[in-house]
């Protein structure tokens, strides 16, 4: 029942059919689920933080060594920490823009649950943790090579 029902000018000839129909159509909830598109996106938004940390243990490890190529690693980490970043960033405002929300939910064994809820439709997601392992090694290999390859224009 829209707040519309019961005045009389609702009713009448002034208001056109394709006008009640755009009103009670943007009051309408409009649930739909996920594509696959967006739930890689999901999953890169769950792997990121993870990835992040990762390297923050990493820059801290080389802080610490004695190694003399230690400020390389540590510009090369940062590089990949600032790039992720930036994925990050972009990655929230698409999915902020689609209306989705990813919340960790609970932990059990060997598989992390995350709700998520896309456009009024919630869903349990769940990812082993040796997939976000192997996933994050995929990935760091990435960033990596790019990092190489601005090293490698650099040098010529």
């Amino acid at each position: 029942m829209s707040k519309l029902d019961g005045n009389g000018r609702w009713q009448s000839k002034m208001t056109l059919t394709e006008h009640t129909e755009q009103y009670e159509a943007r009051n309408e909830l409009k649930t739909s689920r996920p594509t696959p598109e967006e739930y890689t996106m999901a999953r890169d938004y769950i792997l990121l933080p993870h990835m992040l940390t990762m390297i923050e243990r990493s820059i801290e490890e080389i802080r610490t060594s004695t190694n003399i190529l230690k400020r390389l690693y540590l510009i090369a980490a940062q590089t990949v920490m600032n790039q992720i970043h930036k994925d990050m960033h972009s990655l929230r405002r698409e999915l902020s823009k689609r209306n989705i929300k990813v919340i960790n939910d609970e932990q059990i064994d060997l598989v992390i649950y995350y709700k998520i809820m896309c456009r009024g439709y919630e869903e349990r997601f769940g990812i082993v943790r040796d997939v976000v392992r192997s996933e994050i090694s995929v990935r760091l290999t990435n960033y990596l090579k790019d990092v190489a390859k601005f090293l490698e224009q650099y040098g010529k």
